[in-house]
């Protein structure tokens, strides 16, 4: 089934007990490498669990690729990979013959299986130490390791919840590197992550929880981009600040350095106009964009607020 949303829920909610992970999570969720955020106990692991269906829905509909997991809920495993943050491998076994047996699980022949096993482990970096039981792995090497059994099957989609946690700083670059891949093979991407320049790094959507509530569910670049400049002179900036001002422009003044907003029009011609009016030289100009870092911590303590 063709599909443009990988994830779609409506007023999904779930709790353990008297505490509520999930409240009324409405999302519909484009194809393409998703980023799904918040602090820990946030409600992102709670969430790929009922999209896997490993919990059972309470409350609220969950369609993924299409399937409603309630309802076909083998059809969604055998088209969606799962890379688990705990350490799940049988360590007891070599990394080859694991995943060559995760192939066959999903219904490919053995020795399609051991083929696609080899494949995939050259993929993710372990071509070498694809005979090495994985009790000689390190954290980076497990860390491909449950990435590979994640894609064996040739899945349409893969669900990684902290597929950096614990790594060094150059096993984290690997796995971004490899997330960032994964799109070529026109694979879509969930990443759940507490890190959030990983998600800038690797993301083109953001979904933010906080409390089990959805903050956003949007494009990273709507998200970044504040509309506003910022311009740096050599000189002092009050008849360049003055000159934006007249043409209604609104101005921040930080030593030498402007905050341009603009209601209408486009701001780098005021800015244009200005500068030539005033004979200033410029240091640096460019658009100002937000970190998500910024923005969760902005929309957390609004919703703090409302609550009080």
């Amino acid at each position: 089934m063709v599909t443009e949303s990988i994830v779609a829920t409506k007023g999904l909610s779930f709790a353990y007990g008297d505490i509520v992970a999930l409240s009324d999570v409405t999302l519909d969720v484009p194809q393409g490498t998703v980023g799904l955020v918040g602090a820990n106990g946030a409600g992102k692991t709670t969430l790929i669990k009922l999209l896997l269906g490993i919990l059972p829905s309470e409350d609220g509909s969950i369609n993924v690729l299409g399937h409603s997991v309630n309802t076909d809920r083998l059809a969604v495993r055998s088209q969606v990979g799962f890379m688990p943050e705990g350490d799940c491998m049988p360590k007891d076994q070599n990394a080859a013959d694991f995943i060559g047996y995760a192939a066959e699980l999903a219904g490919l022949p053995t020795r399609a299986a051991r083929q696609r096993a080899s494949d995939v482990l050259t993929l993710v970096g372990l071509h070498e130490e694809r005979f090495r039981r994985m009790v000689e792995f390190s954290t980076g090497m497990m860390q491909r390791a449950k990435m590979a059994q994640a894609l064996v099957h040739d899945p349409t989609l893969v669900l990684l919840d902290e597929p950096t946690a614990g790594l060094d700083p150059e096993g984290r670059e690997d796995m971004l590197d490899l997330i960032e891949r994964l799109h070529g093979f026109g694979i879509s991407v969930l990443v759940s992550s507490h890190v959030l320049t990983d998600i800038e790094r690797t993301c083109d959507w953001v979904v933010m929880l906080d409390g089990g509530k959805v903050l956003r569910s949007e494009p990273i670049s709507g998200l970044s981009q504040t509309g506003v400049v910022e311009l740096e002179l050599f000189e002092d900036p009050a008849s360049v600040g003055a000159a934006l001002r007249q043409a209604g422009a609104e101005v921040r003044i930080d030593g030498t350095r402007l905050l341009v907003l603009v209601a209408d029009g486009d701001p780098f011609s005021l800015i244009r106009d200005a500068l030539v009016s005033s004979g200033a030289g410029v240091r640096r100009l460019g658009a100002r964009s937000t970190s998500l870092e910024d923005i969760f911590l902005r929309e957390g303590s609004e919703t703090e607020e409302g609550s009080a």
